[in-house]
């Protein structure tokens, strides 16, 4: 699961930390984002069909023009054991691959009304590259076939502790082969499957409650707290 986001860099950094020295749309710059909720418009990275550098906001959730007339609401995540082949996500497996650029993200533990976030960022606290597909298409709305979803796997190793799922994470140089207009749809899945950072470059701790709010911002929402000795009713952590 992946279910909010901090993206607190400006596009400039996050172009030149995955390696392009030339890229448009590094005017897309605003306010640093603490808290970036789906249904929202979130930076992203792609390649123009020519293969030129683009940064873009796209709005996170996605769903496919038929599924509007069935009232199926937008999907934020994609699941990668059923999105190379699925009906909803296929078209974007092969030619919509995108990645959306985070410091980190939330994830909450515990029962309603006892809900604990915690933060996952990278251990040294630099841009990662989170794996993503968009139906982007400047003609359209949102409701019409636009819109990006954060390709997510099953956690591992540790990062069970917070929840079973999480977001399939690139290295740089793994970021760019995604973007491969080249890279044949098989290839990408294989690539998705293999080479998401593992658990261990990742920290994650405990934040407190103000994020829970979406309108919520600054950057005391990723601050550390230090739990209770005696956990609330039905707080067990257990990652993503």
């Amino acid at each position: 699961m992946c279910g909010r986001i901090t993206q607190r860099r400006t596009p400039g950094e996050y172009a030149r930390e995955i390696g392009w020295t030339l890229a448009d749309g590094l005017d897309l710059a605003g306010p640093p984002a603490y808290n970036k909720p789906p249904g929202t418009q979130v930076l992203l990275l792609h390649r123009l069909p020519e293969g030129a550098c683009h940064v873009d906001r796209l709005n996170w959730g996605y769903r496919p023009h038929w599924a509007t007339t069935k009232s199926i609401p937008p999907a934020i995540n994609a699941r990668i054991e059923k999105a190379a082949s699925g009906r909803f996500f296929a078209p974007l497996w092969r030619a919509g691959r995108v990645i959306v650029p985070a410091d980190g993200w939330y994830e909450w533990t515990g029962k309603p009304g006892h809900k604990q976030p915690w933060y996952i960022r990278l251990e040294s606290d630099s841009p990662m590259f989170l794996a993503a597909i968009a139906g982007f298409r400047a003609d359209r709305d949102p409701d019409r076939g636009c819109g990006l979803a954060i390709v997510t796997e099953s956690a591992d190793a540790g990062m069970v502790d917070v929840h079973d799922r999480r977001p399939v994470v690139f290295s740089a140089e793994d970021a760019l082969l995604w973007l491969d207009t080249g890279l044949a749809a098989e290839q990408a899945e294989q690539l998705a499957r293999s080479r998401s950072r593992p658990a261990q470059d990742f920290v994650w701790y405990p934040v407190g409650k103000r994020v829970n709010r979406a309108g919520n911002e600054g950057p005391d929402l990723i601050e550390p707290i230090k739990l209770p000795l005696e956990p609330e009713p039905g707080l067990t952590p257990s990652m993503f």
